[in-house]
């Protein structure tokens, strides 16, 4: 036998450091003797760091004692000398002492003579293998800040399962997973959530880990949180969500992984904004579009000024924001607490060139649409843009020409509007007048250089629509105006349909063109079988 004591659960002693609380550890001495009580005296070879309670004492036979270490902090430190180990030691003296009185089978106290470990009558056994270990918040605070994995482990590991580690916190009140975040090190976080901490913990600014890892771009860790079960939405005492947080910082694949797992698109941040109102604002385009076709609702209000996402581009002057968020169908006539609309808050900042994506090209269109020559010419006069489109992706010619208003196509010709612009499907201002049968129109657009042979994006001529129609006089002209029947498929094949609004509202309308008028019985059987058909102006 080289012992008579034995440590539980083992030599080294896990001391708890915690900022203005008395720092200790403890430890199990066990009596391995069947028989004979045997006496101990644990003493630290730096008395002045450490107190031992009870320092001496008898165990009784196969009996156990929990003995205290306190360490002592140097005044004005909140972490030792060196952590987690370190090199203090401890003496162990133990010696059997037959016939000693135990009280309850072990007793202990401080008055064990010296004597009975320096008497050489008896075997004195002297162990100092007793080690500490430095374990508590501020311990690992730093271990994570140093970035020591095994180290880290260990502590964790040596730590009291009643206290959750984890759940350390420095003194600004962020906890371990926050201060990992802060560093970049989705290991550390992973080591982390293998000890369940609190994923929903709040810092003292309020934020979770989650809300951390979006606001910082940290893509896999946010992942690891997502898979811990970390909640998407918003915090009661953080100003931004998640999601808000990403599309702040312009981080699209953090976006792309909230959203998948479920977050809301549509949440309000503390002020009452939502994603989409922050990404136009950050101009954050990407973003943007993923919020869009994730659902986004582009004619929110914010709860403050009751701007929508597009009164903040038009605030910001974002020609390519503003254009993005009308191609998405946001509403420009949304009028916020005070009762502007997008164009004037771009008026109001002097965003000259979003007036024609907010206000003036929709006026052109709707001025040549109803053919109000003296009304186009002053928005021209006024800054409009003679080829800008509007919604649907028509310019001011297109609609001329298919509403048949042959003075507003002579005059937007004579301003230089392109006679050949196509819409997003290829149809041309021919095109439309051909489909609508103004002959006039039609022969005045090939005066003025029109493009007889143009193809939509499906590949039909005007004269192939002009045939299908059996618009003889037009198609007539379209052949004296150069062009060719080569390659056109039969009538059978090319019926047309005209449905009402660019095509993409599904509804269809009677044509006004006389030829469909006499053969009734033609019409129906032609409707729908264009592969684009023509996208009609607003009757």
């Amino acid at each position: 036998m080289d012992r008579l004591i034995i440590l539980e659960p083992s030599s080294l002693v896990a001391v708890r450091i915690e900022p203005g609380q008395k720092c200790y550890g403890e430890l199990t001495l066990r009596n391995v003797m069947y028989t004979m009580p045997v006496a101990f005296r644990l003493q630290p070879m730096n008395k002045g760091r450490y107190t031992v309670k009870p320092q001496s004492g008898i165990i009784a036979p196969l009996g156990t004692l929990t003995v205290e270490i306190v360490y002592h902090l140097p005044p004005g430190s909140f972490l030792p000398d060196s952590f987690p180990l370190c090199d203090d030691s401890f003496l162990l003296h133990s010696v059997v002492v037959p016939g000693a009185a135990t009280k309850d089978s072990t007793s202990s106290f401080d008055a064990v003579p010296n004597d009975w470990f320096t008497t050489k009558k008896k075997q004195v056994f002297i162990d100092s293998c007793i080690k500490i270990m430095f374990v508590g918040s501020p311990v690992l605070v730093q271990l994570v800040m140093d970035g020591s994995m095994d180290e880290i482990r260990e502590v964790l590991e040596r730590s009291d399962p009643a206290w959750n580690p984890t759940d350390s916190v420095d003194s600004h009140g962020q906890s371990l997973l926050h201060i990992a975040i802060a560093q970049s090190r989705p290991d550390i976080v992973q080591l982390l959530l293998e000890f369940e901490p609190d994923v929903e913990f709040q810092s003292r600014s309020g934020s979770t880990p989650l809300e951390a890892a979006a606001g910082c771009g940290e893509e896999l860790i946010v992942e690891l949180l997502l898979a811990h079960k970390a909640c998407t939405e918003r915090s009661e005492s953080s100003s931004w969500g998640p999601i808000h947080l990403a599309a702040i910082g312009g981080h699209i694949e953090v976006l792309r992984l909230l959203l998948l797992k479920g977050a809301n698109v549509d949440a309000l941040t503390k002020d009452g904004n939502t994603a989409l109102h922050l990404a136009v604002e950050n101009r954050r385009k990407d973003c943007t579009r993923l919020l869009l076709a994730n659902g986004a609702k582009p004619d929110v209000r914010n709860t403050r000024d009751g701007d929508t996402p597009l009164h903040v581009a038009a605030g910001s002057g974002d020609e390519k924001m503003v254009k993005l968020l009308l191609q998405k169908g946001a509403n420009k006539d949304i009028r916020n607490k005070t009762g502007k609309i997008a164009y004037d808050v771009a008026a109001e900042y002097g965003h000259m060139r979003l007036f024609d994506a907010l206000k003036l090209g929709d006026s052109l269109c709707l001025a040549a649409r109803k053919g109000e020559v003296r009304t186009i010419q002053r928005l021209i006069e006024n800054g409009a843009v003679i080829n800008a489109r509007d919604q649907h992706g028509w310019t001011a010619l297109h609609r001329a020409s298919f509403k048949g208003k042959i003075d507003a196509v002579r005059m937007l010709i004579d301003k230089g509007i392109d006679v050949d612009s196509k819409d997003e499907d290829g149809y041309t201002a021919l095109h439309c007048a051909v489909e609508s049968g103004h002959t006039e129109v039609v022969e005045l657009l090939i005066k003025k250089g029109a493009d007889v042979e143009a193809r939509t994006n499906k590949g039909v001529t005007a004269l192939q629509i002009a045939d299908s129609l059996h618009y003889a006089g037009i198609s007539r002209i379209l052949v004296h105006g150069g062009a060719t029947k080569d390659g056109m498929p039969q009538v059978a094949a090319m019926p047309v349909s005209i449905p009402f609004g660019n095509g993409k509202m599904g509804k269809e309308i009677e044509t006004k063109a006389a030829p469909l008028k006499r053969r009734p019985s033609r019409t129906r059987a032609l409707r729908g079988s264009f592969d684009r058909s023509l996208p009609l102006a607003v009757i």
